[in-house]
This record gives C-alpha cells, sequence and structure tokens, in this order.
C-alpha cells in the first residue's frame, strides 16, 4: 500500500481535526526525518497512521489488543488515555498487515517515548508534539529546540509530558521515565567529557 492508501483508511477512521493533525504529523515526521537521516517513507507512513485508533471505541481497541497478542501492564490497562497508541500499532499489524518493527514501535511509543528509541520513533515522538496545529504553552522553544537536535527535542517532551502529568496527579508512564533518565544520562555525560 502507498501512503495515499493509509491516508484513504485514516479518513475514515476519524474526524476532520484528527485527520488534519494525522496529515501535519506525517508532514512533520517527513521533514525532521530529511533533516536527521531516517527513512522519509517510514516516517511518513508512521506520521499519518500514528493515532489510527484515537478515535475507536475502547472496546474494539482492546479486541484490537488482544488481537495482537499485547499483554498490558497493570499500569497500561488503567491509563486509557494511553491504548491508543497501543491498540494503534495493533491495528496496523492486523488490520493492515504492517510488520515493519520500526513503524510498529514508533506508533506504539509515539505518546509515552522509551529508553532505546530509535531514529524513526524519535522523529514520530517530536512530530506529533511539533505538528503545525498544535498550539500549547511552549510549542515555540519545542519546536526551536527540535530544530537544534532530536535528542534534545525528545528529552524537552518527555520532560513536558512528566512535569504536566504530576502536576495534574496522573500517572506516568515507566516507559517515560526510562527514556527521560536515559537521555538525561547522555546529555549528562556529554557536558561532562566538554569540561
Amino acid at each position: 500500500m502507498t501512503v495515499k492508501d493509509y491516508e484513504e483508511i485514516i479518513s475514515r477512521r476519524m474526524k476532520g481535526a484528527r485527520f488534519k493533525h494525522s496529515k501535519n504529523v506525517a508532514k512533520e515526521a517527513v521533514r525532521l526525518a530529511e533533516k536527521y537521516g531516517a527513512d522519509v517513507e517510514k516516517a511518513e507512513i508512521a506520521g499519518i497512521l500514528h493515532d489510527a485508533t484515537k478515535e475507536t471505541s475502547e472496546q474494539e481497541q482492546m479486541e484490537l489488543i488482544a488481537r495482537a497478542g499485547i499483554e498490558l501492564s497493570e499500569l497500561e490497562r488503567s491509563s486509557h488515555k494511553l491504548w491508543h497508541a497501543i491498540s494503534g500499532s495493533a491495528f496496523i499489524q492486523v488490520e493492515l498487515g504492517i510488520d515493519d518493527e520500526d513503524i510498529i514501535n514508533a506508533i506504539r511509543y509515539h505518546t509515552t517515548g522509551r529508553a532505546g528509541m530509535s531514529l524513526l520513533e524519535k522523529v514520530i515522538f517530536v512530530a506529533d508534539f511539533t505538528s503545525a496545529e498544535r498550539d500549547y504553552d511552549g510549542v515555540d522553544k519545542m519546536r526551536k529546540v527540535a530544530d537544534r537536535g532530536l535528542d534534545n527535542a525528545v528529552l524537552e517532551g518527555m520532560g513536558f509530558t512528566i512535569a504536566d502529568l504530576a502536576e495534574r496527579k496522573l500517572t506516568i508512564a515507566p516507559d517515560t521515565f526510562e527514556g527521560y533518565n536515559e537521555l538525561a544520562f547522555i546529555k549528562s555525560n556529554e557536558k561532562n567529557k566538554q569540561k
């Protein structure tokens, strides 16, 4: 299937604003992939598909997750906001036949991030934060950081997520903490070597 085929499938699964967001994430993912050397086609595919199940019922999301053989942790099971990323990765496997692990993981971890992220995973994570229609407080800073370095942008995004969820007294995915700590440790070592 082509990106246009995937775009057509997605357009039938979501309302106008979400579809616009998906197209914007795909466009930003292509830009970031070109800038940082990721696979452009995979970035565009993962970008257009990243929210494939965002407007899908909870029951259908759980069915997709089960069909893909994905086991949810207790925290994941209780954090409904995380489901669309996990069920989205399941959807592209069981419904679209995509078996590319990098695309699957880029969709699965686009909201939480994780330690050991691939280049494509980082591109999709950052593209979701910086797509054209985003207007949250701090988005301009995030876009500037993204243009200066992908790892810096992932670290910034994870830090933003952790602070936001902590302020609202919501659970934080362990993957986010682990990814943040990994990148913060790397950045700290880089600074120490420059001294």
